[in-house]
This record gives C-alpha cells, structure tokens and sequence, in this order.
C-alpha cells in the first residue's frame, strides 16, 4: 500500500447497557474516539454505537474501551469494509469484498425488545409495587399501624431498596466514578438517606417500640426524631421511577425493527434454472435463477429472458409497475407480475440495493439529534447543590450547637424533599397519558424525542402514492368514441384482463364488478408484458393496451380519442381499447384513464396544514406531470418529483440544512430512509412496516389529516411536560430552604415529595380531555 493510499476501514454495530442519559452517551462516544483512528456516533435511543475504526483494531478493543467508560458492551455484528465512493443508487462497487463471501447477507437486525435487560425491570417493577403498596400504606395511614408494623415496614422495603431500585444505584455508581451527578445520583442518595435513618432510628432509636404510632409535626422541629421511620419514601420513590423508566424503555424497543422489516422484504429462497429451489445465501454475482408470477426478485441483477411486470412501489413509490424485458435492471424485493423472468445476479446479500436502504435507516436514525432530558440536565446542576445543601445544614447545625440529632433529621428533610420523584415522573406520565390519548385518536407516538421534534415542526414534507392517495390504481374516466356505449365498452375490456394480475387490468376487472365474470367470456386470449392484451368475444376481436398498442394494431384515434388520450396521460395512465370482427381491422373504440386517487381527506389536510402557518412540500417518485396535477389540486406549491429513496434522503437533509425543522410524512419502504433521517418521522398505517418502524409517529388510520392531530396533540403534551417539570421543582426548591432551618420535618418532606408527584399526574391526566 502506498502512502497516498487510503486504509482500509471497517465498521461496527455495538449494543451497549446501562446508559442512562446523555451524559452516558458522550462518556461512551469519548472512550470509543481515545481509540486510535476511530469515529463513533452513539444512540441512546437504540442503545446502540456505529463505529468505523482502522482494519487493524480488533473489534474486542472497541468493546473494551465502552467497559472502560462503566457500560457493557458486545459487537452486533461486523457490517463490512466502507470503502468510499458507495453508489448507493445502482450496483455494486467493482472494488472486492474482503469481509464477506459474495453470498452474505447484509447481517443480524437486533431488536431492543429483545434486550435482556427489558424483562428483569418490569419484573423489578412487579414486585416493587407488590411489596411497597403495604409499606406506603403503612407509613402514610395511622389507623392501619398495628404493633410491629415499622418492622413489617423494613422488611418490605429492604428487597425494594437493594434489588428493586438497583439499576438507578448501578448508574449511580458508574457516574461515581468518572464524577458526574445525573437524577440517579438525586434517587440513591435520597433514598438511601431515608432507609439508613430509619433503619438506625429502628435499631438504636426509640422506632423500634411495638405499639409506636408517628408523632406527625407538620412544622418546627421534631420532639424525637428518633422515633421516626421512613421506609415509605423508599417504597414510593423506587416504584414510581421503576414505572417511568419501564415507560421510557417501551418507547424505544421499536428502533432496531425497522432494519428487520426492510430486510425481511428480501427472497428467503432462490429457484435456479434446473428447477432446484436453494437458500437465498448460496446465491453468487453471475449466477442465473428464475422469477415466477407474483415472486420476489431475489437480487439485484439483469433480466436474460422472459418479460413480466415488475411493481418497484416499495423502492420508487411509483404506482405503475415497469415493464421488465431482456436487458432491464431489477431489483432485489421487488414483485414480478404477470410474467416468468430469468435473471442474471449483479448484487446480492449485503450489497444489494434493498440492504443499502437498510443501511441508510439505520445511519439517520444513529445520526438524529435527540433532545436531552430536561430533567437531566438540571439534574447535572441540581444534584451537587442538593447535596452541599444537605451537607451544609448538618455542619451549620452542629456549630449552633444543636444535638446532632437534630442537625441529622434537618440534612436528611433536604435530601428527601429534593428527592426527584415527580421530576422522574414529569416526563414518562405525560408522555404515557399523551400518547394514550394519541392512540386512541388514531396516532402512535413512540416517545419523548417524537414529541420535543413535533412540536418544533416549520415544514411537514408529503409523500404521494399511498399518504395523500389511496395507493392503488382506479379507473377515473372511460371516454368513447360515438358509436359505442361506455358500459359497453367496459364491459369487453374486463372480460380479455379477467384472467391478468397487472395493477391497470385489475383497475378495470373492479369497475367492471359482476358484469365481467360471465357476461361476456373471452377466449384466445394473448397477453404482451408491457405492451397490451388481444383476445376473442363471440367472433369479436378485441385489443387493450397502451396508446402505442393501438397503433401496432393499425387502430387510428379519433380527435375525441386523442384528446383523451393527451388529457389523461397528464393525470395518470391511459388504456386504449377496441375491437372489430375478427380477420377485420381493428377500430379503436374507447379510451380508459386509470390513476392513483386522491384521498378525500387529503385536501382538508394539506389546508389546515397551511393554515397553521406550516410549509408544505410535496416529495414523490412519481413523475412530473402526475405530481404537478395533484399538487395543483390540493394547493401545493412546493413539488420534487420523480425521487429515488436516496434522493428523497438527501432533501431532508437538505431543508435540514437550511435550518428547518422537518417532519416527514410517507407509507412505502423507499420512504424509510428519509422518515428516519427527518426530525419527525410519520408513517402511514396501512403502509410498509419499514416505513411504520422507521418513523417516530404512526398514522393507525389512512387519513392524512391525523398528521395535524399528531403535531397538535404533540405541542400540547409538552406544554404539559414543561408544567410538570416547573413544579416538579418548586416544590422542592421552595421547601428547601424550609428543612434546612429545621422548620420541616422529613415526615412532611416525603408527604410534600408524594404530592408534587401526584399533582404531576392530575396534572398529565388533563391531555385525557385532548380533542
């Protein structure tokens, strides 16, 4: 290799364990760059790093360096060599592959809610609300506290403190050592600062007496605080952010699906010439298998022989199927229709263009900026003042010369009012209530990061086919010439494509209904890929197919015919039919427009859009002509048409680039990529699972005016989440001051910490009401 020559770089997916917030993500992404020569993006939303690295380290280094930051780690897999110059729009690099034998696929797709770490926390949450329920009750209800309950009470809480809230003392410890403070910091020390002291006044103290009821002062010191318990507190805290942190882990396990629903569009099987039917990886560049009517193209390659109908709308968005022949280039996952093709395979596995989509999904969703925890930022400040407060209030105490007892009931009322209960709630409640409501209006959100990103939204960018269309082809119009009468015309036509599978021919076969099976039956019938169909009716020859078809049949068009012909070809696409006797000359007799109809929701939707001040952008792999006459129908005037997948990426990133906050809204897979590069992803239900796994909104209906509703519903629950987060921490900064002048008793501390958190969730419940 010569000095001027590039190394060769390679690429790693890692899972990691135990981030908690952004802090652990940029501890992580500051380890994994101390390597040498490597570059690394960490998500903590995926619980995930890309890495490229030099392909002399070893892979264990990478692992290494996460355990070194605290966090663990493992390799998902190796993804390849990245040498540059990638064409992601076309076949494969020349350059060798020297990482994977040609028939690899592009690799192993984790799932989040396949983590081993998702079951253990609800379980720990189970059996912390189990156990705590008694506690709380206990601790909070006079008349309930039998003889011996505060016994009953450590008990209980014990397993709760150790085992339950372990993952909050784990991150806790971890941050400890690289000296960072985050709310985990806030919940071990407060609540172990409320078990250590009851446990002490239970042993030492006087809490240990059968027969004890709480002396409750609301304020001024305590008589005896000695004989005071708060095992409650511990009980309250841990389950309540056992169940935001289970909230939050939900939001998240979709993020690796969408790579598994991209690739498990690919042929899982390949038929070969000689009939043999072999696993998808034994398939090698150059080697020949066949497509059957209605199969999945395995690979990318060149058809050989044979002539079908192949509908690429889960790459192009395109709803008219091309017409593959000899000589085209296919592409892997897409269906053949209509027709049996050999094919020659140019790209396969993990170079083949579906698998660089996929690869595309997962760089924008690695890539995307989420907003950091409100709540953990001012956590990183909060946390140390709370606790020099805390440590203040004991020494200033002491020199007062005030029994320490008193000076330790002081310093531990400031720990458990600073405690961040409601803070940890504020957040997940509102999302979950939010999110609730959202579902049942017909709108899945997956979390926080999904609604910070709407509410901001300036430019909402629409996908044609399938999100402001209803996704298959219609038949709009049928014009006819004078002598002929257009029920029957139609009539013959969906009697010669009854038996075809075309998406055009179907158009017609449905409008036709009953009157095409049985009315008139055709024989002799003769389809040409492409080009049209011929067929026999009671000595009756008729044709169908495109304006060219006609022409090869020697059918002239009449000046009402040609009209049509040029009127509907602007909208959608036109069939050309006619008929004469047969051995006569054929006589074209009616013209068909066949097109992708709008959605009648889709113009209210594009209006209210507007009206709330929204740029709106119309972005298609349709052609021109079509995507003009739609955008001009609903108002648009801002159109890209005729867009690949990765064209459709790279204008995200550009309207990113130029400050705007996008969101995205599509239904197919070649949207995908664009869906999860954008700053809000929305998908249409009915769409491909790719795009409803990529996008951080969901659409349960097929009614584009759902996208208003999600942006409004959106902007109101963080209005929400802000209130929360506000008196989340007036409670406790406002009560501060009061515990440490000793004028607060922890007693009150812990009921003023449980009422911030309920006055949170009444206040997230308000979103219930939500229209």
């Amino acid at each position: 290799m010569s000095d001027h020559e590039p190394a060769e770089r390679r690429t790693a997916v890692l899972d990691i364990e135990g981030m908690t917030c952004a802090s652990c993500v940029a501890r992580v992404e500051k380890r994994l760059r101390g390597v040498g020569g490597v570059d690394a993006a960490v998500n903590l939303a995926t619980e995930s790093a890309r890495v490229s690295y030099p392909g002399e380290v070893d892979p264990s280094v990478l692992v290494d360096a996460v355990r070194g930051a605290g966090y663990e780690a493992r390799v998902r897999r190796d993804a390849s060599s990245t040498p540059a110059g990638v064409d992601l729009a076309g076949g494969a690099d020349e350059r060798p592959h020297p990482h994977g034998e040609p028939g690899e696929h592009a690799g192993h797709v984790h799932d989040t809610a396949d983590r081993p770490g998702a079951t253990p926390l609800r379980t720990r949450l189970i059996v912390s609300l189990v156990l705590g329920l008694p506690v709380v009750a206990l601790g909070m209800i006079p008349a309930l506290q039998f003889p011996g309950w505060q016994w009953v009470s450590f008990a209980l809480a014990t397993p709760i403190l150790f085992w339950g809230g372990w993952p909050f003392h784990r991150a806790t410890l971890a941050n400890a050592r690289h000296g960072a403070a985050t709310m985990d910091t806030l919940i071990t020390l407060g609540t172990f600062a409320a078990y250590l002291w009851s446990a002490w006044a239970l042993f030492f103290g006087n809490a240990g007496e059968l027969g004890l009821r709480h002396d409750v002062v609301l304020f001024g010191p305590v008589h005896d605080a000695t004989a005071l318990v708060y095992f409650e507190v511990v009980a309250a805290v841990t389950v309540f952010l056992l169940l935001g942190r289970v909230v939050e882990q939900r939001a998240t396990r979709r993020a690796g699906s969408a790579l598994r629903a991209l690739l498990e569009l690919g042929a899982k099987t390949v038929e070969l010439p000689d009939g043999s039917t072999v696993p998808i990886e034994r398939l090698a560049v150059g080697d020949l298998f066949v497509v059957r009517p209605g199969g999945t193209i395995a690979a990318d390659g060149s058809v050989i022989e044979g002539q079908a109908a192949v509908d690429e709308s889960m790459l192009t968005g395109e709803s008219v199927p091309i017409d593959a022949v000899a000589g085209t280039r296919v592409t892997g996952g897409t269906i053949a229709v209509g027709g049996r093709l050999v094919v020659r395979a140019a790209s396969v596995g993990s170079e083949t263009r579906l698998a660089r989509i996929a690869r595309l999904v997962e760089d924008a969703q690695l890539g995307k900026s989420r907003v950091q925890r409100l709540a953990d930022r001012v956590s990183a400040v909060f946390v140390p003042i709370v606790i020099v407060l805390a440590v203040a209030t004991l020494g200033a105490w002491m020199l007062a010369g005030q029994p320490i007892s008193a000076g330790f009931t002081a310093a531990v009322a400031v720990l458990i009012i600073a405690c961040p209960c409601a803070l940890g709630l504020a957040t997940p409640i509102a999302v979950l209530v939010g999110t609730g409501r959202a579902a049942q209006l017909g709108v899945l959100v997956t979390g926080p990061e999904a609604l910070e990103s709407a509410e901001k939204v300036d430019t909402v960018v629409l996908d044609k086919t399938g999100t402001l269309t209803e996704g298959r082809m219609t038949l709009t119009r049928v014009v006819t010439d004078e002598t002929t009468d257009a029920a029957e015309a139609l009539a013959f036509v969906a009697a010669v494509e009854r038996g075809s599978e075309h998406p055009l021919a179907r158009a017609i076969v449905d409008a036709a209904g009953a009157s095409a099976d049985g009315s008139r039956l055709a024989d002799s019938i003769r389809a040409l890929p492409g080009r049209g169909v011929t067929g026999v009716i009671a000595g009756t020859a008729v044709f169908a197919g495109r304006p060219s078809y006609a022409a090869e049949q020697g059918a002239e068009l009449s000046a009402t015919l040609a009209a049509a012909v040029a009127e509907g070809e602007r909208r959608g696409t036109v069939v050309v039919a006619g008929w004469s006797d047969v051995g006569g000359t054929p006589q074209a007799r009616a013209v068909f427009e066949i097109a992708d109809t709008l959605r009648p929701e889709s113009a209210a939707a594009v209006a209210e859009l507007r009206r709330r001040g929204l740029d709106v952008v119309l972005l298609t792999g349709d052609n021109a002509g079509i995507a003009e006459a739609v955008a001009a129908e609903l108002g648009i005037e801002n159109v890209r048409a005729g867009v690949l997948p990765e064209g459709k990426l790279a204008e995200i990133e550009r309207l990113r680039g130029e400050g705007r906050v996008v969101a995205m809204v599509g239904d197919g897979v070649n949207d995908a990529a664009a869906l999860a590069a954008a700053d809000l992803g929305i998908a249409m239900g009915g769409g491909a699972d790719a795009a409803m796994h990529a996008g951080d909104v969901t659409l349960v209906r097929n009614d584009p005016r759902a996208v208003v509703t999600a942006l409004a519903l959106s902007r109101r629950t963080m209005r929400v989440i802000r209130g929360n987060l506000f008196w989340a921490f007036a409670y406790n900064v406002a009560a501060l001051p009061l515990a440490a002048l000793g004028l607060l008793n922890p007693m009150l501390a812990g009921a003023a910490m449980a009422f911030s958190s309920v006055f949170v969730v009444l206040n997230s419940l308000r979103l219930r009401r939500a229209r």
